[in-house]
């Protein structure tokens, strides 16, 4: 089964019995989606005890090697290293065009034989689909990517507008900073939601995007003055979720009119004030879900659905199950 964007696989009550993640490292390496992992998986994290992940980075190629951005590094070791990763990330690649080293092809079919995670960012994907474990799967790459990954590999099945991908084994990512919201969403998955909030605070970074990339195709960015505006709204409406917000007020708030508030807010965000406030209001619901075993009518209070009715209306519209179910499926066990 596949799961898309914001839906995702059981969480499970222990942490990954192998916690090493190991970076695929290349001549020509994409360093921003190489950083995203090292910062995620790599930075040490005393805060998180002795649990969190081990990290390590092995290199398709020999001798120094060269980032995109002219710096030279050397790797911990050779492909040797995927042999004892429980998780292996691969940041991009050095072009759509660049051949595959066989020796890389046959590491990566191995590493799926022993049942070893993968996440690609971005291009990532396609050394998945040259490596034959694609077919049949539901996968994402950047936005500028999808048609040479669908005519070249027609077995794949290419999902636009998506920011990741989760096939269980398999998780793909859209264009560079989703890979944030991947790895973020692999720290949901291992350690749950208060493990991945710290992260994310870490990061300044949401800890839950919602919507696609089709808000981040040629869309005109809101001047800074307004981000200036809206980014405490945004805080504010985070820390409130259980109160009413009506238009005006939060217009007036801003100091914007009516209208243009929903201009903007639409503009930062991809969706109106109030689709917005329902997405806020379901993560957070299904925090308290996974975390808590408050009953449904204080839950909805808390996080401004009112009523028990109302939560699983929107649970059910939004997510395709109810609230009960959810919490049976996703909540963690604490030891």
């Amino acid at each position: 089964m596949t799961y898309i964007i914001n839906i995702m696989p059981k969480i499970a009550s222990s942490h990954p019995a192998n916690r090493k993640v190991v970076s695929l490292a290349y001549d020509g390496l994409c360093l921003f989606e190489f950083g995203i992992g090292y910062e995620i998986f790599g930075l040490p994290r005393p805060e998180m005890g002795n649990t969190w992940y081990s990290y390590g980075v092995a290199a398709s190629d020999e001798g120094t090697m060269r980032t995109s951005a002219g710096l030279t590094f050397q790797a911990d070791g050779g492909l040797e290293l995927l042999h004892s990763a429980g998780t292996i990330l691969l940041p991009g690649w050095r072009g759509l065009d660049a051949p595959v080293p066989r020796s890389l092809l046959e590491a990566l079919v191995q590493a799926h034989e022993r049942g070893s995670r993968f996440l690609t960012i971005c291009s990532g994907v396609f050394l998945l689909a040259e490596a034959g474990l694609l077919r049949g799967l539901n996968v994402t790459t950047h936005w500028r990517y999808e048609d040479q990954l669908r005519q070249r590999y027609p077995g794949v099945n290419v999902v636009p507008n998506v920011l990741y991908t989760d096939n269980g084994q398999i998780l793909t990512s859209a264009g560079s900073a989703a890979g944030i919201d991947l790895c973020l969403h692999l720290v949901r998955k291992d350690f749950g939601p208060k493990a991945a909030n710290s992260v994310a605070r870490r990061l300044v970074v949401p800890p839950h995007r919602e919507g696609g990339q089709a808000q981040f195709i040629d869309k005109a960015v809101s001047p800074v003055h307004e981000a200036g505006r809206l980014g405490p709204l945004f805080d504010y409406l985070q820390e409130n979720l259980s109160k009413d917000h009506p238009i005006d007020a939060l217009a007036e708030r801003v100091g914007m009119s009516r209208r243009t508030f929903l201009r903007r807010f639409e503009d930062a965000t991809g969706s109106a004030p109030a689709r917005w406030l329902t997405l806020q209001r379901l993560q957070k619901a299904k925090d308290l879900l996974e975390e808590t075993s408050l009953p449904l009518e204080d839950l909805a209070h808390r996080t401004g659905f009112g009523t028990a009715a109302t939560l699983r209306h929107h649970f059910q519209k939004q997510l395709g199950t109810s609230p009960a179910a959810y919490r049976a499926k996703f909540r963690r066990v604490v030891a």
